[in-house]
């Protein structure tokens, strides 16, 4: 297995992306593809332990944070971020890690690698912590206007999703709204509280944003635009608690010492709450893995994040995701049909 990973992508590329690789390729034996400019990438390699399942591919031209998410479809053909779709589509690659462009990311996930039949957008998955294990959020962002059917491809997405990562075999999945009660919310909302029951799946009705760290579901289902607002507010508690718990915790030798005698707590805290734990999110719905990494990450999330793309290929969830979306698509087919001259009579 080969995974394709972009080495210029991100705010510490090359340097944290090309550590965090080969990280990867010693502790857990993973093939890498890092695409990106041959000479700094050297570079960096030339630093570290040499590794034997690291292979380069050289690319030209790196997409910025701030370009159109459209750049390597036009300008930008031999970037490093467009390279990695290529490697994924031609089957060199079975997924490809970015910390770059999220934009860029998903227009190349869903132009050049493709998407699975039947899924009109693909999604970007968020793992949030609760007290019992964590719960999926999808969509993050990859979307920003979301049709039902649309919503209900995503929660058929992340029930296969939750399975690998939560290792439940029926995952509550709840549709985001802002009451419990069946009818709350807006016309979207109420649309595709209707089509979710056609799903197939453990699906328990509306829930609220608390829910999200609550642990009472498993799978939340919402738009881009809110997921996203739920993400960047949750990544900001997490620096506002953290920054809150060092000063306080160091006014006075008094809560020094406590601190020191809580650290054990305090670790186990950032372990559930720390991005680099868990490394990417991935874009479900396409033709192969796509891991969207944070865009500060460093060489451990960047190890994290091919070690999701691993485990996400070696469980085949693109396989799952697509014959349960051709499923669904079978279903709504036999609805529609008109009745045959037999069903008729029958009638």
């Amino acid at each position: 297995m080969l995974i394709a990973v972009d080495a210029m992508g991100g705010d510490h590329a090359p340097e944290a992306v090309v550590a965090g690789a080969v990280r990867a390729a010693h502790e857990d034996g993973t093939g890498i593809l890092l695409v990106g400019d041959r000479d700094r990438i050297a570079n960096e390699l030339a630093r570290l332990e040499p590794a034997e399942t690291i292979e380069v591919v050289h690319a030209t031209e790196v997409v910025d944070m701030a370009e159109p998410a459209v750049a390597p479809l036009r300008r930008k053909r031999d970037s490093s971020i467009r390279l990695c779709g290529d490697l994924v589509r031609a089957g060199r690659a079975q997924a490809m890690v970015t910390a770059g462009n999220t934009g860029a990311a998903t227009i190349v996930a869903k132009v050049v690698v493709g998407t699975i039949k039947g899924v009109d957008r693909p999604a970007l998955a968020g793992v949030f912590p609760n007290p019992r294990a964590r719960t999926v959020v999808l969509d993050v962002g990859a979307n920003v206007d979301s049709k039902p059917q649309q919503l209900r491809e995503f929660a058929v997405m992340g029930h296969f999703y939750a399975q690998e990562v939560i290792h439940t075999p029926s995952p509550r999945v709840g549709l985001l709204s802002i009451g419990a009660e069946e009818g709350k919310g807006d016309d979207v909302t109420r649309r595709v509280f209707e089509v979710m029951k056609t799903t197939g799946l453990n699906f328990v009705g509306n829930v609220e944003g608390s829910d999200v760290f609550g642990g009472e579901v498993d799978v939340i289902v919402c738009d881009g635009f809110v997921g996203n607002a739920i993400l960047k507010s949750a990544e900001s508690l997490v620096e506002f608690v953290a920054a809150t718990l060092r000063t306080e915790l160091g006014r006075s030798w008094r809560t020094r010492m406590g601190a020191a005698l809580a650290a054990p707590a305090f670790r186990a805290l950032r372990r559930h709450i720390d991005y680099t734990e868990y490394g990417a999110a991935p874009l479900l719905g396409v033709n192969g893995g796509c891991f969207i990494a944070h865009g500060r990450s460093n060489p451990k999330a960047v190890q994290s994040a091919i070690r999701r793309a691993v485990e996400f290929c070696e469980a085949d969830l693109a396989g799952k995701i697509r014959d349960k979306v051709a499923e669904l698509h079978a279903q709504e087919e036999l609805l529609l049909r008109p009745p045959g001259p037999r069903e008729t009579r029958a009638s």
